[in-house]
């Protein structure tokens, strides 16, 4: 919400340079934080900042990597913005392979003394990279050619609700196919007995999924419609979740998982690259970032960031099967988001 307000009014790439800024200040946070047996209850509080200021970070990214990626895009917005989905594939794939060489390379006790450190410091590389491209970069033609509103923030809830609302619905089956990527394969491992090393295999899989289809789904999508592709999309998600949790919970072996997740991949891709051009298209550009910003943190948050809790209690009382309908009534809510994108905002 702050860093889409910034960008509103201050342009894409002061908040793409913001972004990346505080989230290689939380990395270095977590990378060089002293233990809690040099600085006592300090250090938990250090990791926390840590995550609070890359939460804040990542809230503001979303919809100022869209905008950017849109608006210096003539032609192909749907393509050119896929490639944001794509990169988080890498990121799967990238941290899959971190956690299984640190897990199978060294002992535990060098892992929790400064393994868990090694991405970190890893990323740190990434975030110099990343800052300094973005400081370099010019802002959108689009973005030079509006104008501005005295607060974006204020014109959002005032004059725009109705589409923060229906983006915010239309983001559900996204979120819950990124968590079900990592909810697969530990409910494999910790309740179904599946091999240790399947949580790694699957995420891997999925991001190297993620990363190959997303784009060709954003070339499908400039040509047919975002909505087109998201919607069939979120209806197969609905019909297939109970028989993907039943046949992994039925057959719990690395092959299956790696099917399950496979499955899981693809309807990442085919619902989630269209997703950002979709709610580019939804707002105007003076309020772009934070009509964004808005609608993708309030569905993050109550369809993603509740559903640990929900798919805990869900197992414990309806069985291990049972997530699927919480899935379900995702993608019945993305549904209802994306008919109203289409009928009521002219979205394709």
């Amino acid at each position: 919400m702050v860093i889409g307000h910034y960008g509103d009014k201050h342009g894409r790439k002061g908040a793409l340079s913001l972004t990346i800024g505080l989230m290689t200040l939380g990395v270095a946070i977590m990378a060089f934080a002293p233990t809690y047996a040099s600085i006592g209850v300090a250090a938990p509080l250090l990791i926390l900042l840590s995550r609070l200021i890359q939460g804040f970070s990542a809230g503001g990214e979303f919809g100022s990597a869209t905008a950017f990626l849109t608006e210096n895009a003539e032609r192909k917005k749907a393509y050119y913005a896929s490639w944001q989905v794509a990169t988080q594939g890498v990121a799967m794939f990238l941290a899959a392979g971190f956690g299984w060489a640190l897990t199978t390379w060294i002992s535990k006790e060098s892992l929790y003394s400064w393994g868990f450190r090694v991405p970190f410091i890893f990323g740190l590389v990434i975030g110099q990279v990343g800052w300094y491209i973005r400081t370099q970069m010019d802002d959108t033609p689009e973005f030079a050619d509006a104008e501005g509103v005295k607060s974006p923030l204020g014109t959002t809830f005032a004059h725009h609700a109705g589409r923060v609302l229906t983006a915010a619905a239309c983001v559900g089956v996204a979120t819950m196919s990124v968590y079900l990527i990592t909810y697969m394969p530990t409910l494999a491992q910790k309740n179904l007995g599946a091999p240790p090393h399947s949580g790694y295999v699957g995420a891997f899989i999925a991001g190297v999924v993620t990363l190959v289809a997303s784009p060709l789904v954003g070339h499908l999508a400039d040509r047919v419609g975002c909505t087109t592709v998201m919607l069939p999309t979120a209806v197969v998600g609905a019909a297939v979740a109970w028989p993907l949790l039943r046949l992994l919970v039925g057959h719990p072996s690395l092959l299956v998982l790696t099917v399950v997740e496979v499955v899981v991949g693809l309807l990442m891709a085919f619902y989630f690259a269209p997703l950002p051009a979709l709610m580019s298209a939804m707002f105007p550009v003076e309020i772009r970032t934070t009509g964004m910003s808005i609608a993708y943190n309030i569905g993050v948050t109550l369809m993603g960031g509740l559903a640990p809790i929900i798919l805990t209690w869900l197992v414990k009382h309806h069985g291990l099967t049972s997530p699927s309908w919480y899935y379900m009534a995702i993608a019945a809510v993305s549904i209802i988001g994306l008919t109203s994108a289409r009928k009521v905002f002219g979205q394709r």
